[in-house]
């Protein structure tokens, strides 16, 4: 039918569907060689209504060039993994305004470092049964840091993100400087990660590559986290434990969503499924999720990688976080939990406690 027909039939304008053929979103059926007149398949109105409504919703073209290749099914996923995304997304942008409207209202912007410390400890290790350690993490005085690589360079691209932490952290910034050294703390994170999968050889397939990261940059009074992917951060407080960071996957996207309970997560076929990760196939979403933390003497944080979280239940992790009487003592007997769960997955955890000097 002509593409007036078709505009009648899918209920969209002539317009917007010459725009989605421009796009590639939309091709017609038949394009008249002579005078380039538009011919539509009355089967494409489907097609041409459900662009319109990812376009409504936001969902950038490369993403909706995606979703309608797919089966109903794994449409549906699809549009649900972006909606939890932006969810997410939104509601790291709400704390954010927030932190900053609170700064600004103050009369004396905080800018006294060293009022409190942390004291920390850190470990990674391989778990029975992966051949080798794709997980990377850092202790120290103004950053703590967890990356769980994946793909042929996994281990490269964890290392780098890291890496790449370490000079930004350096030395004391003040308060209100935070949220620009998180950005810059960021990207060089995402310039490294890349630089590290394109140099890692041949086989290391750049865009099956990538790492998660989350990390927690020490200001003295307060606590700046840089997360993307599923390894996680908790804050024990008062003897209960929150987790702090939001992951980046599908199964979570279900859950937020209620078509999927934490317990049904844990046994689904797609639970290693990420949506955002610095590298890889799932990079193609915005960059990691920023926030600004208050800090508070006696609270006690927890990075760790989803060979942790995956295999041992909150209440444990909140249990041994409550009665270690160190970070390394902490470290040391959730380790033995993951491996006591058979740990089927490389695992790496780092605990901090606040303290008042």
């Amino acid at each position: 039918m002509t593409i007036g027909a078709f505009a009648r039939l899918s209920r969209l304008s002539a317009k917007a569907l010459r725009r989605y053929d421009e796009l590639g979103l939309l091709e017609p059926a038949l394009v008249d060689p002579v005078n380039g007149y538009r011919y539509y398949d009355p089967a494409q109105a489907r097609t041409a209504r459900l662009v319109a409504w990812l376009r409504r919703i936001g969902m950038p073209l490369a993403r909706i060039t995606e979703v309608i290749a797919l089966d109903d099914g794994a449409a549906a996923a699809a549009i649900r993994g972006y909606w939890a995304q932006v969810e997410a997304e939104t509601a790291a942008r709400r704390d954010l305004a927030a932190f900053l409207i609170d700064q600004l209202s103050t009369e004396e912007a905080m800018t006294q470092v060293g009022t409190l410390g942390i004291r920390y400890a850190a470990r990674t290790e391989t778990g029975a049964v992966r051949e080798t350690n794709q997980d990377a993490v850092y202790a120290g005085a103004r950053l703590l840091a967890v990356a769980d690589g994946f793909g042929a360079g996994g281990a490269g691209a964890s290392t780098a993100a890291i890496e790449a932490l370490k000079p930004v952290a350096r030395g004391a910034v003040p308060a209100v400087e935070l949220l620009n050294l998180l950005h810059d703390a960021a990207e060089q994170a995402a310039r490294a990660v890349r630089d590290a999968v394109a140099d890692s050889g041949g086989s290391a397939a750049p865009d099956e590559s990538g790492t998660t990261l989350t990390a927690l940059m020490w200001t003295g009074a307060q606590l700046g986290l840089v997360h993307i992917g599923d390894s996680r951060a908790y804050l024990l407080r008062g003897g209960e434990l929150f987790r702090i960071t939001h992951d980046h996957s599908l199964v979570q996207s279900m859950i937020d969503d209620g078509s999927l309970t934490e317990e049904e997560a844990a046994s689904h076929p797609q639970r290693a499924l990420l949506l955002k990760a610095l590298g890889g196939g799932a990079s193609s979403g915005s960059g990691p999720d920023l926030d600004v933390r208050d800090a508070r003497p006696a609270d006690r944080y927890l990075l760790c990688s989803d060979g942790l979280s995956a295999v041992v239940a909150g209440t444990e992790l909140a249990r041994v976080l409550a009665g270690a009487d160190g970070p390394a003592t902490a470290v040391r007997e959730l380790l033995a939990l993951a491996a006591a769960a058979g740990a089927p997955d490389n695992v790496a955890c780092a605990v901090a406690d606040v303290v008042a000097l």
